[in-house]
Parts: structure tokens; C-alpha cells; sequence
């Protein structure tokens, strides 16, 4: 009888101790912080699959590639199998004018990060309150000028405001901000890959 009860009391424990995949996320994007990154998108030809810019430059992209990469997720590789037998679906002749994929780049533009996770991720609602934006959410911005930002929201809340804080790289490095709703914003998602949904 003891010997259940133990067995119990440590399963307990474990499922109060375990996160979700989307806290890991906002976890290690927040580790990114004490990183000294400067904001540079200069395009440069890199490996694949794995493949990544000097660990001192990125944007804001590579803050969401990095983090991911850091739960053993390779965005580059993803994207690239999609945009390879999906084309016509990504903006990349449209707005670049290119006629193929380009594995050095693809996965660090905004506008096909976006259509990458509204295929294979979760589609939420945008809405103007800041308990709709959970841990882990990927949300995407037009910043003014038209230029598309993207960050990773955090578990942690700014107490005056009462929304929660995001990782992103804007120009400064890579901060946790108080600026969900300083821009207008033009999506928001949740992607969990397959091999974490079993």
C-alpha cells in the first residue's frame, strides 16, 4: 500500500514539475536576451539543413529560427520542404521575384514564416487584449513603412499594462518588450511540431 502511494506521490510531482512545448519556447526565446546580437540582414549563404547566420548578427526572424532551433526544430528545413512543393503559395515571386526556393533565405522573411504557420501550425484569433496572447504564440507585426516584424510571446506580464512581454529583435538586439500592441499586428499563431503532438 505505501509503495502505491509513492508511486503516485512521484507522478504527481512530475506532471506539476513538466512544461509545454510552448513554454519551452517562450523559454529559451527568452535566454536569447542575454545574447549580444546585432541587428544585421545582410543575406548570407549558410549550410542546410541547420544552417544559420553568425551567432552575433540576426533579425527578428532569427530569434524565432534560433528558439526553435534550441527544442531541435530546423525552420530552415521545413520551410524548405513546404516552399519546395508549395511555390505557388509563398510570397517569394510576388514580393522578391523569385522563380525558386532559396534555402540561405526563405525561412528568415516574415511573409513566409506567416504562411508557413497558418499551414502547419494553429491560425488564432487577433484581438486587442492581452490575455488572448499566451506563452509560446507567434505574432507577426507591420511595423510603419511596411515592414513586416515578428516575435515570440513570454509567460511573463508587464504588470502596469497587464499584457505579457516579447522577445524580439526590432533593431536593438534581442529584448523582452511591453509592445504587443505598439504595432498593428497581422497575425497570430501557435506552431507545435508533429513529433511534440504525440
Amino acid at each position: 500500500m505505501k509503495i502505491i502511494v509513492l508511486i503516485v506521490s512521484i507522478t504527481i510531482s512530475q506532471n506539476v514539475l513538466s512544461s509545454t512545448f510552448e513554454d519551452d519556447l517562450a523559454g529559451v526565446a527568452y535566454e536569447r536576451t542575454n545574447l549580444n546580437v546585432r541587428y544585421d540582414g545582410a543575406y548570407i549563404s549558410i549550410n542546410y539543413p541547420n544552417g544559420d547566420v553568425p551567432p552575433d548578427m540576426g533579425v527578428c526572424t532569427d530569434v524565432v529560427i534560433r528558439s526553435y532551433r534550441a527544442l531541435g526544430v530546423d525552420l530552415q528545413k521545413l520551410v524548405h520542404e513546404d516552399i519546395s512543393l508549395n511555390f505557388e503559395k509563398y510570397p517569394s515571386n510576388r514580393i522578391w521575384g523569385l522563380t525558386k526556393p532559396d534555402t540561405n533565405i526563405d525561412h528568415r522573411r516574415v511573409p513566409n514564416l506567416q504562411v508557413f504557420f497558418k499551414r502547419h501550425g494553429v491560425l488564432l484569433s487577433v484581438t486587442n487584449k492581452g490575455a488572448d496572447y499566451h506563452a509560446g504564440s507567434i505574432v507577426t507585426w507591420l511595423l510603419p513603412g511596411n515592414l513586416p516584424h515578428i516575435g515570440i510571446v513570454t509567460g511573463t506580464i508587464n504588470s502596469e499594462s497587464g499584457n505579457p512581454m516579447v522577445v524580439h529583435n526590432i533593431g536593438r538586439g534581442v529584448e523582452s518588450e511591453d509592445m504587443l500592441f505598439k504595432y498593428k499586428i497581422t497575425g497570430h499563431y501557435r506552431y507545435k511540431p508533429e513529433k511534440y503532438n504525440k
